[in-house]
């Protein structure tokens, strides 16, 4: 079967603007037209951005239990941080948390929120009971994750004597602030 060669009419660039194009004259920048330069930057960190954020490097941490430390936010639980808040420049904080059993509810179920921007717990272990504005009560077992709008209202109820939570924060500092009953 012969193949036949299609003509193909050569155009110049400028007779080749669509109407579009001729309608809205885009100054060139840099060989791009601005129009063009608009588009390609949408949603995209502009290079000035990147420079603001702070430099990030690699954090490897392998379970021990004596890098469980008293030294949280709550005296009912131990923390082992996880590395994040030095990798990051202080972008994220990212810890595992263990409380302490029995649990007691006149220490542990305080309403509070914390001034955070992001804020997730994953349940690496046994169970909590939750309340949290707007949602109510929840039993989070081994599994179960969540997340916490910034400044939503909550707290423990209960958990096992067990429980380890991974938690993942940004910033890495943040408010809490306790609300009375």
């Amino acid at each position: 079967m012969a193949t036949r060669k299609l003509k193909q009419k050569r155009v110049s660039r400028p007779a080749a603007k669509t109407a579009a194009q001729k309608k809205s004259p885009a100054r060139k920048v840099a060989g791009k037209t601005a129009a063009r330069k608009t588009i390609k930057s949408k949603g995209r960190a502009t290079p000035a951005a990147k420079r603001a954020q702070p430099k990030q490097r690699i954090a490897i941490s392998h379970h021990r239990d004596e890098d469980f430390k008293a030294d949280g936010l709550r005296a009912y639980a131990t923390y082992r941080d996880l590395g994040i808040v030095e990798a990051s420049g202080g972008a994220a904080r990212a810890h595992v948390i263990r409380l302490l059993g029995p649990c007691n509810p006149e220490e542990v179920s305080k309403l509070h929120f914390h001034d955070v921007d992001f804020q997730m717990v994953y349940v690496l272990k046994g169970w909590v009971k939750t309340y949290m504005e707007g949602e109510g009560e929840n039993l989070m077992q081994q599994g179960s994750a969540w997340t916490q709008p910034p400044r939503v209202k909550h707290m423990i109820l209960d958990y096992s004597d067990d429980v380890e939570l991974l938690e993942v924060i940004l910033p890495a500092e943040f408010k809490t602030v306790e609300l009375s009953a």
